[in-house]
């Protein structure tokens, strides 16, 4: 994109979005974020869904390979969607940052960004490399639940440094179910339809997934 700034002529990159995550389901929020990401930011050329392998320390975690090919149904309809086995392919699992300096390689002309919610935010001092990922990276975080992301930069010195490379969601997104709630819900009988894209409603009813 071309922006006119004090008589100048400037190019914008193109930002492509990592979307890393168990996604053990994926859920519509999941999905509903990245298509806000693509309205606020017009410069957003590709949101990458990227599922963590087998090796990743989470429990009840299905394999890798039905968890990528549920969220492969959903992209498909969406030309701005992918999803990516970068971290399946791995011994181990990626480290957050491996996974954005995969990603800048692969695209060196763009701009790559981190999205996660509002519990990631307030981890990022613990993992693996924190800093370098907040200082290197912009990180566009949706609030969860009743998170103020405001309060947590405030209340954490590593983010107050790097405060300027945290970008807000904008439309007061939140959300309230997560991934374990629906397996717990599974697990009981219980109807998850509306809480789910229909292709992975229909995925999991056909695999029997998170029903022992």
């Amino acid at each position: 994109m071309i922006i006119s700034k004090k008589g100048r002529c400037i190019k914008i990159k193109n930002k492509i979005i990592a979307y890393g995550g168990a996604f053990n389901p994926p859920l519509n929020s999941h999905f509903s974020i990245a298509e806000q990401v693509l309205n606020q930011f017009e410069e957003v050329k590709k949101i990458i869904f990227i599922p963590v392998n087998n090796n990743y320390e989470k429990s009840e975690l299905i394999d890798a390979k039905h968890r990528f090919n549920m969220i492969k149904l959903v992209v498909e309809k969406n030309e701005k969607f992918e999803v990516s086995n970068m971290d399946m392919n791995e011994k181990r699992s990626l480290y957050t940052i491996e996974t954005l300096e995969n990603m800048q390689e692969k695209y060196p002309n763009d701009e790559i960004c981190f999205l996660c919610g509002s519990d990631n935010l307030k981890e990022i001092n613990t993992w693996k490399f924190g800093e370098k990922l907040i200082s290197k990276y912009k990180i566009i975080v949706a609030e969860r639940d009743t998170d103020l992301i405001d309060d947590i930069i405030n209340n954490d010195v590593l983010l107050n440094c790097y405060n300027d490379n945290i970008i807000k969601l904008q439309g007061n997104i939140k959300f309230n179910f997560d991934s374990t709630y629906v397996r717990t819900q599974l697990k009981k009988g219980k109807s998850v339809r509306y809480l789910l894209p229909d292709e992975v409603f229909y995925y999991i009813k056909d695999n029997k997934l998170y029903i022992n």
